[in-house]
């Protein structure tokens, strides 16, 4: 069977521990004499990820490690997210509603989006997250600011990293078990075992930017 990217992660063991990293490209520079500082924000915005697995046999560990090398280092992608953060803390994680964009055209750190339950205080909270596209489009983004929706079932969205695609107006939004697209940061894959047949696994990704 031909590996088509982006792969999904393997569910035979959860993940022990991963640390999700936001890197901004903001430049700065100072002056030596008065330490005065101009500060330029500059569109890129990424995730950035370190995945360590749970102490396993070879019996999980090798499907684990099958991946990984189907990635083919950097070659590869596949969708993740932030297991801890699956379900919304919002009001999205009961009543979701059918979210959708509201308008073409949209790029940045705002989005509108509608379909929503109607005047719905808390329906997302800030630290939740979204998914927009699917597959190898897939973008994971978290809400910074508590969002209510209108009368209407309308709302606006301040998200980091900033939509750098326009989505279509109308297309869904994600609200739960939200994942985006990544791809190792290393050509090549490492694991270790130990003289008990304990094997160890950890990974470095990085948002795969189209």
């Amino acid at each position: 069977m031909t590996i088509s990217y982006p792969l999904a992660l393997p569910t035979v063991t959860g993940i022990a521990q991963i640390t999700l990293r936001g890197v901004n490209a903001v430049a700065i520079s100072q002056s030596p004499f008065t330490f005065k500082q101009q500060v330029i924000a500059h569109q890129g915005q990424k995730w950035e990820a370190e995945v360590t697995l749970p102490a396993q046999d070879r019996s999980t560990a090798e499907t684990w490690i099958a991946f990984l090398m189907s990635l083919q280092g950097a070659r590869g992608t596949f969708l993740m997210g932030d297991p801890n953060g699956a379900t919304a803390r919002g009001s999205a994680s009961t009543t979701a509603g059918t979210p959708v964009i509201n308008g073409a055209s949209q790029t940045g750190q705002q989005l509108d989006i509608d379909g929503l339950p109607a005047s719905a205080t808390g329906y997302l909270l800030a630290g939740d997250y979204i998914q927009l596209g699917g597959g190898s489009s897939a973008t994971l983004h978290k809400v910074l600011q508590d969002v209510n929706t209108n009368s209407s079932g309308e709302a606006t969205l301040d998200l980091w990293p900033y939509v750098r695609t326009s989505p279509a107006d109308g297309s869904a939004v994600v609200v739960s078990s939200c994942k985006g697209v990544f791809r190792l940061s290393s050509n090549q894959s490492d694991f270790s075992v130990n003289s008990a047949s304990t094997y160890g696994i950890s990974f470095a990704a990085v948002e795969a930017v189209a």
